[in-house]
């Protein structure tokens, strides 16, 4: 039932989180909003939605580890795979005329939560500040873009080759109302299955939030990333990852500790924080110099990740004491 409750979990977030922004794009299009606001807003916040969603639920649920987990494995999985997949099939340019701006606010953010992560409870003052950051940045980048200083590469590129937008108001706004139901439930199923997978296997529930339900949650912008180096146009990935990265710091998680006070496990705050901020600076050779995320680096990324998710496991040990539960001691 735990494995059922996970998969159903997966896949009714990704179905519940395409639901919704595509009635969203199409709902802002009926209305007549710039494709810019779509792409700042929408798109970034339709993809950290099952992020925000999951980590709501697992406080709630009494799973704070899971809830940290989540957002600092996304990041590690956002840079490391989400990148690193995708230039192995075509080299990732980093020439976006807003990418130093964007890749340092992400780093500086980064240091942030790690500060307040240092206290051991991330609380609603924090919650509150991360927020006023995520509007004054997207205040700044719209005006940015408005002038000419920013990335205008036209927010159709975030649903450039996708199809399926509703054509009448009624059916973007049913859209709208049946993806934040998906959403609401994949979380639910998704948060209880990762306890339960948690406590059989004698792992930590922050464990399985930095790997399964990280890996999960980054499968929109994984997804997204690999159509695109495909289409051999795989510079948007890197745009997508710095974005979903500072949302899921500053939207999901204060979002999250602005409701209620959010504990960070000891073993988030002394490794899996300070892989996620050695991520983030692997980027800033490749963003200083404009030079391109090529095969042999996407390559290397990707095997961080799967040593990084073998890491996880054999520190924290799934041992044969620990599958007796599902083996029978055998």
């Amino acid at each position: 039932m735990m494995y059922a409750l996970l998969a159903g979990g997966f896949i009714i977030l990704l179905v519940g989180g395409d639901f919704m922004v595509r009635g969203a794009v199409a709902l802002a299009q009926k209305l007549d909003v710039p494709p810019l606001v779509i792409g700042l807003t929408i798109i970034a916040l339709g993809t950290s939605a099952p992020e925000f969603v999951v980590s709501v639920k697992s406080v709630l649920n009494d799973a704070p580890g899971l809830a940290v987990g989540n957002v600092v494995g996304s990041n590690i999985a956002n840079i490391l795979l989400v990148l690193g997949l995708p230039a192995i099939i075509f080299p990732i340019a980093c020439t976006g005329s807003s990418l130093n701006r964007d890749n340092l606010v992400m780093i500086l953010t980064s240091l942030l939560f790690i500060a307040f992560c240092w206290g051991g409870v991330l609380v609603t003052w924090q919650g509150a500040l991360f927020l006023a950051l995520l509007a004054g940045f997207l205040i700044h980048a719209y005006r940015a873009a408005l002038r000419g200083d920013g990335d205008l590469a036209d927010a159709e590129d975030d649903f450039d080759g996708v199809s399926g937008f509703p054509t009448s108001l009624p059916i973007s706004i049913l859209m709208i109302v049946a993806g934040m139901i998906g959403l609401i439930a994949g979380a639910q199923m998704l948060v209880v299955g990762a306890i339960d997978v948690a406590r059989t296997f004698g792992v930590s529930e922050a464990v399985i939030g930095l790997t399964v339900v990280a890996l999960g949650t980054s499968l929109p912008e994984l997804t997204t990333s690999l159509v695109a180096a495909m289409r051999k146009h795989a510079d948007v990935a890197i745009g997508n990852v710095v974005g979903s990265n500072l949302f899921n710091i500053l939207g999901v998680i204060g979002a999250t500790s602005l409701l209620m006070p959010v504990p960070v496990p000891a073993e988030i705050l002394n490794f899996d924080l300070w892989v996620m901020l050695a991520a983030s600076l692997l980027l800033v050779p490749f963003v200083l110099r404009r030079a391109p995320i090529g095969r042999l680096t996407g390559v290397a990324f990707t095997i961080a990740y799967i040593a990084y998710i073998g890491s996880q496991f054999g520190d924290h040990g799934i041992t044969m004491a620990a599958l007796m539960p599902i083996t029978g001691g055998q």
